[in-house]
């Protein structure tokens, strides 16, 4: 046995939004809420996570969906838009259900499968909303497990939030690689006790203060290949 050769991860835990799935559709129908002002479109992004973590770190929970469309709101005020609540979650809510997934991550996936990896999506997004998405694109049975951070209330990166995701597949936190194109996902994952994989989406950086990925890819694909190599 090859001992500069990594130990395989036990299982991989892949984030969804703009990992798997691409957010081009969603990030349209939200641009036309805010007026067609796309310059508006990443500060919408960064409002939700926030609210998302100002949420947790206050002990409370409102599913992702909702604060998405209350960032939006917020964001819409700012810039002399008027959107009800209603009408702000149903552009949100909706608009993610029917997100493809990136080109080469059906390809990506199968071959993990079947070099004998154990799959498992891990979102911010509700369990309801999960397996509507995954039905909707056909990427249901590349799963082993899909889990929501709605069973423990908090979302990622809090750190218990992937010690409960790692007892939910019964593995100790070292077994376990997140892969996704977040750099908050991937260092909340690396300061979790988890290893970590970086899809370097367009637009993407990982966040310099935290430990580096021990994968850094451009796609799923190039992850995957490095992967089975372990």
């Amino acid at each position: 046995m090859d001992k500069n050769k990594p130990s395989r991860p036990k299982v991989l835990f892949f984030d969804v939004n703009e990992t798997l799935l691409d957010l081009t559709v969603m990030k349209k129908k939200v641009g036309d809420a805010l007026n067609g002002n796309d310059s508006l479109l990443s500060l919408w992004f960064t409002t939700m996570l926030q609210y998302a973590l100002v949420t947790s770190a206050s002990g409370q929970y409102k599913p992702f969906g909702h604060i998405g469309a209350a960032a939006l709101q917020m964001v819409a005020a700012n810039n002399n838009i008027v959107l009800s609540e209603t009408e702000a979650q149903n552009i949100v809510v909706k608009s993610m259900q029917n997100l493809p997934p990136h080109p080469e991550v059906k390809e990506a996936l199968a071959l993990l499968k079947k070099e004998g990896y154990k799959l498992v999506a891990l979102t911010n997004s509700s369990k309801e909303s999960l397996e509507n998405k995954f039905k909707n694109v056909g990427l249901t049975s590349y799963f082993d497990a899909l889990l929501s951070i709605e069973s423990v209330g908090k979302f990622k990166p809090f750190s218990e939030t992937y010690h409960w995701a790692a007892a939910e597949m019964n593995v100790n936190n070292e077994d376990c690689m997140l892969i996704a194109a977040h750099g908050w996902d991937v260092g909340g994952a690396l300061w979790a006790g988890w290893r970590a994989a970086f899809v370097s989406r367009p637009g993407q950086q990982k966040f310099p203060l935290a430990p580096d990925t021990e994968i850094t890819a451009s796609d799923l694909n190039q992850i995957a290949q490095i992967l089975i190599t372990y």
